[in-house]
């Protein structure tokens, strides 16, 4: 409950909660950065201690000449650092105080220290109704802390000094004292830091390094993880910046409860909790939030936060207070070290849960209400030109309802869901806007003004009552010169000889009471420390951020009341319920009057179709997509936009094929492709554009079947096969089953070398010959070689064959090609090989007649890729136990060893076929190069098989021998989903994560053990006589048999 609440408030006011946020972080900063300067955080130094090298040139430090006519002159001192050893030195110590009774008694603390009146044993003082002004003698640096000490043990009646260290705060406001702390602490600290390094142990460093080095390993993994969730940059950051802001609440935190701090400690153990707490709470609350409602229009962002945290939230905190648990054991161990730094892990623990569900889910609900405004934007940019949709532009960009008011004469319009991220208001846009001005100016001019004042500020500050020293010390230049004339008067009777004074003014030491429960001072107190907190320079340069990150985000937010017109909503009904569902029915009336679905299932416009010219004029102005499909099929039809170019000028594909279907339709004459019987819904035509096919007009859904599993080397695998053969998957599935019962099949890899054979020309044989045998030289090949390999990281030229006919010479290159099936990369390569012949290596005289001159030989047959082989070359074996055989196969081994020699062998050479050697490989492998996205073309050259069976030992001994199988895993039709899916069945999709080509050469594998599983089942089926009947079971089956399209001849 108390999560929800908090998710929800910060989801609601998402702007506010981010400014506080950050103020509240800022200020943490500067507190903690006057700890380290008041020697707080343990740097090795402290402020106060480098305050030594010289407190008394403070800022206040005037220095006073005694001129020839005995006038004194005061000017502010230059050089802080440069003060003559003989002249006197001064201080003036302030009291602010409010009861003047007690004067006499503070004066009396200083008598040992303060510069005493003439002749007498009283201390030299100047005082007015609100203060008091001591002159003090000399003090060192020791003394003026000694000061500080007697001061704070003043314990008058209703007084009591109020301890805020002024010397502290009024010192630091000299920049040359600031940079000198500053270099002293980062000296000081990188000598501590490269002692400690060399004091130790090696394999301490090489730990610390690796958590450093890990961490940063953890940031990037921060910045993957919201990429993946649609957030490039500002979720990642946002949640490094809410740990940052964390770590500053926690480290103020164990400060208030007065542990110290150890930069080195921490140092070494802050990347060890980085790593091991991680940032996986954001991006499971930001997973949730996104998944809480798949449409991000379809509820309000403060909705979706709300039910992430309701579902995620506890499991969050739950981590966290595991988590802080562990720590707080830690913390109560006592081990030095561990201690402190369980303490400071503990609490930025909690303060990170504390603003994930703050911070974090504010930044998290403006990101989705930008995102959901783009989105809008998006929708309106394709609907504001149609007249007819205007009416439900407002419907279809918002679904958030309105709440119309409950008074019936009251008519005003209302702005139905704007949802503003300042909270449910209905503001005018002008309001904001000149708030967002004045503001801004107010801004400006101050900065401008406080710029421009330093450089005109007078060096000498007696004369400006404005000058930062006297404004700081609260002394008016009245008093100033009172001060000085009795100087003068004292220095002429104690030290006649001196001519030459330096005056510093001390801080101001505050006195208050201390018995009332309530005072003025304390709220002066609070209102100067927000004034000096507002004023610093981090608050300045916070404000600035957060004034330019609102101005660009409300540009953002204005676009809202730009592209939507608000709904002008007349109520007359007293019950608004009533009449809401009154303005549903109306628009949806007004909705169906002109929307209606068509054949394909989609709504379609019926207004009236524009007129050609009219049309070709919104084409020519890029407005195609607010055209109806019947006006781009009319263009189409007219030969305004070629059938081919649909999907470029439409941009998107599934119309483009749904009119392309219409526009074959009316040309030739028939309805078929206007019908569903060709399916073209629901298919991702991107990933086919430029890669598969063109002039979609749909696709052809092939069955799939499985057959297996079979195991093959010793995994098993099952077959997709996509096939409308029936008894094909059947058959298939019985060798493996005969298989599998036998130990499965061995299979080895031959070759593995895809083939492209160019055709070129020479003048003359005797040319054609020397380059045929410069060819055929080690130095031929390695020319080809180097012009080759450049053209792909993955391709690698192997060796280089070549043949003569006439003047024309074939040169049959064989390369290496990856988990690619090659062709296109070897033809690359080629192309690259005779450009660098022609030009670099002295065959000008050759002429290319044509990349493929056949001699490859590709999606042909051809003798030169039985025996060289193209593609893997592959030889699979099997060992079936007669056992087997009779069970399984239902015949003996000695029949199938003799139909293999009189049908696979004798058979296929009395029928002259090259590569045929078998009962029916390109059965199995045109239905897995389908079902896996492989080229149907290349099952001509892929199924050369030969299949040889041997009885050994009453079993049967098969093997199949397939040199030319032309597979690939990437390219090509393996791009589809559904292909790639039935790749990952067989876990080969994509190129091999470590070895190139091993995807690829175990797909040729698999297929080559599939083939022997479909060659044993159709052979035992033959000598069985079972084939005729199984086929005349599954396969011509009446139910199946369609009914003829054409009308029967009637009878006479």
């Amino acid at each position: 409950m108390v999560l929800t609440r908090l998710a929800s408030h910060s989801s609601r006011y998402p702007i506010h909660t981010v400014v506080i946020v950050s103020l509240l972080a800022t200020t943490a900063y500067i507190h903690l950065f006057e700890i380290a300067r008041d020697g707080g955080i343990d740097f090795g130094t402290s402020f106060a201690n480098n305050l030594s090298l010289d407190f008394r040139s403070i800022e206040g430090a005037l220095v006073g000449t005694k001129a020839v006519d005995g006038d004194w002159h005061w000017e502010h001192n230059k050089n802080l650092y440069n003060i003559e050893a003989n002249s006197l030195i001064l201080n003036i110590l302030q009291f602010d105080h409010p009861y003047l009774d007690k004067r006499e008694e503070l004066v009396d603390l200083f008598l040992d220290m303060c510069l005493k009146k003439s002749n007498t044993n009283m201390c030299l003082f100047y005082g007015n109704e609100t203060s008091s002004k001591i002159i003090l003698k000399d003090l060192s640096p020791l003394l003026v802390f000694e000061l500080e000490q007697r001061i704070q043990n003043i314990r008058t009646e209703n007084l009591a000094y109020s301890k805020r260290k002024h010397y502290l705060q009024q010192n630091i406001n000299n920049p040359g004292i600031i940079i000198y702390w500053l270099r002293n602490n980062a000296y000081t600290i990188v000598q501590k830091i490269w002692k400690h390094i060399k004091d130790t142990d090696i394999i301490d460093i090489a730990v610390l390094l690796i958590g450093y080095i890990s961490m940063n390993f953890v940031f990037i993994l921060l910045f993957l993880n919201m990429r993946t969730l649609g957030s490039n940059f500002w979720l990642a950051a946002v949640v490094l910046t809410s740990g940052t802001f964390a770590f500053l609440f926690a480290l103020n935190t164990v400060n208030y409860f007065g542990d110290n701090i150890n930069p080195l400690v921490l140092s070494k153990k802050i990347p060890f909790l980085a790593v091991t707490v991680g940032f996986e709470k954001p991006s499971l609350l930001t997973r949730a939030v996104l998944n809480s409602s798949p449409d991000i229009n379809t509820n309000p962002i403060r909705e979706n936060v709300v039910n992430a945290v309701r579902d995620k939230g506890w499991i969050i905190v739950r981590d966290y207070l595991f988590e802080i648990g562990i720590l707080i054991l830690g913390a109560m161990s006592g081990v030095d070290g561990l201690n402190q730094f369980c303490k400071v892990a503990a609490w930025i623990l909690g303060f990170d849960c504390l603003l994930l569900f703050t911070f974090y889910i504010a930044v998290l609900s403006i990101k989705l209400e930008i995102n959901r405004i783009k989105q809008r934007a998006g929708v309106q940019s394709i609907f504001e030109k149609n007249i007819l949709l205007q009416e439900t532009i407002y419907d279809i960009t918002n679904n958030n309802s309105c709440i119309p008011s409950n008074n019936v004469n009251e008519k005003k319009p209302a702005n139905i869901g704007i949802y503003n991220v300042f909270g449910y208001h209905n503001v005018k846009e002008s309001s904001i806007s000149r708030f967002k001005l004045i503001m801004t100016s107010c801004f400006f001019l101050i900065n401008f003004l406080n710029l421009c004042t330093f450089p005109f500020q007078t060096v000498n500050h007696l004369k400006s009552s404005s000058s930062k020293e006297f404004r700081i010390i609260r002394i008016n230049p009245l008093e100033i010169y009172e001060i000085l004339d009795l100087l003068d008067k004292l220095t002429q009777d104690i030290h006649p000889s001196i001519r030459k004074v330096s005056l510093n003014v001390l801080p101001v030491f505050t006195l208050k009471a201390i018995n009332k429960p309530f005072s003025v001072d304390a709220v002066l107190e609070s209102l100067e420390l927000w004034a000096k907190s507002i004023s610093d320079p981090i608050m300045n340069k916070w404000i600035m951020i957060i004034l330019i990150l609102s101005i660009i985000f409300n540009a953002y937010l204005f676009n809202v009341t730009r592209w939507v017109t608000p709904v002008q909503i007349s109520l007359k009904t007293q019950d608004s319920s009533s009449h809401m569902i009154e303005e549903i029915k109306k628009i949806t009336d007004n909705t169906s009057s002109y929307l209606e679905k068509d054949l394909y299932g989609n709504i379609s416009n019926n207004s009236e179709i524009r007129s050609i010219d009219k049309c070709e004029e919104l084409l020519k102005k890029g407005l195609s997509t607010l055209m109806q499909d019947e006006e781009i099929l009319q263009l189409t039809l007219n030969s305004k936009i070629p059938s081919y170019a649909l999907e470029k000028v439409l941009n998107d594909p599934e119309r483009a094929v749904k009119i392309r279907r219409s526009f074959i339709s009316r040309k030739s004459g028939t309805n078929v492709l206007e019908t569903l019987a060709l399916p073209f819904k629901d298919y991702d035509y991107a990933r086919i554009m430029g890669a598969c096919c063109e002039n979609v007009i749909g696709y052809v859904p092939i069955p799939v079947g499985v057959a297996g599993p079979l195991l093959v080397d010793k995994i098993e695998v099952y077959l997709p096969m996509a096939t409308t053969e029936g008894v094909l998957v059947a058959s298939t599935a019985r060798g493996c089953k005969a298989i599998n019962a036998s130990g499965g099949v061995t299979t080895i890899l031959v070759q593995d070398l895809m083939t492209r054979g160019p055709c070129v020309s020479f003048p003359t044989v005797s040319r054609t010959g020397m380059v045929k045998a410069w060819l055929d030289t080690e130095q031929g090949q390695n020319a080809i070689k180097k012009a080759f390999n450049s053209t792909s990281r993955f391709a690698r030229l192997s060796s280089v064959k070549s043949t003569i006919a006439g003047t024309n010479l074939y040169i049959r290159f064989s390369t290496t090609t990856g988990d690619a099936m090659g062709m296109n990369m070897v033809s690359k390569g080629v192309e690259n090989v005779l450009k660098v012949m022609i030009k670099d290596l002295g065959f000008d005289d050759m002429r290319i007649i044509s990349i493929s001159g056949n001699y490859c030989t590709d999606k042909k047959p051809a003798a030169i890729n039985w025996i060289e082989g193209r593609g893997k070359s592959v030889i699979a074996e099997a060992t079936i136990l007669k056992d087997i055989v009779k069970s399984v196969l239902k015949c003996n081994v000695d029949d199938l060893v003799e139909l293999n020699i009189s049908k696979n062998l004798i058979g296929s050479s009395m029928a002259g076929s090259v590569g045929g050697f078998n009962a029916h490989s390109a059965n199995i492998v045109a239905a897995l190069f389908i079902a896996l996205g492989q080229d149907p073309a290349q099952v001509v050259e892929s199924a050369n098989c030969i299949t040889l069976m041997k009885n050994i030992n009453g079993n049967l001994h098969i093997t199949v021998s397939m040199p030319s199988i032309e597979v690939g895993t990437i390219g090509g039709g393996t791009i589809l989903e559904p292909q790639s899916a039935l790749l990952d069945l067989l876990g080969v999709r994509g190129p091999h994560p470590t070895i190139p080509g091993n995807n690829a050469k175990r797909l040729a594998r698999i297929i080559a053990a599939a083939v022997l599983a479909g060659e044993l089942s159709l052979c035992s089926a033959l000598t069985a006589g079972h084939l005729v009947k199984s086929h005349m079971q599954h396969n011509r089956s009446s139910l199946n048999t369609p009914i003829s399209s054409c009308s029967s001849t009637p009878r006479l």
